[in-house]
């Protein structure tokens, strides 16, 4: 099953600097930089990776290491 693509738009100023700017780098295209922004941004965003039980467990750790109290 592939994933359907939809379009977005940017100022045209704006796409050519991002061109310019990842000259030399692993990036292939202006979509692939920006697809990887925006994954990145929304991963940031997403709920906490630890449970609650695993936060306790993590800060009591922590605390018998006196990193915090």
């Amino acid at each position: 099953m592939s994933t359907r693509l939809l379009q977005i738009r940017l100022p045209e100023n704006l796409i050519r600097e991002i061109h310019a700017n990842i000259k030399g780098t692993s990036f292939k295209s202006v979509e692939d930089f920006v697809e990887t922004l925006v994954k990145q941004r929304f991963h940031e965003t997403e709920e906490p990776v630890y449970t609650a039980e695993e936060e306790t467990i993590i800060k009591e750790r922590l605390r018998k290491l006196g990193y915090i109290e």
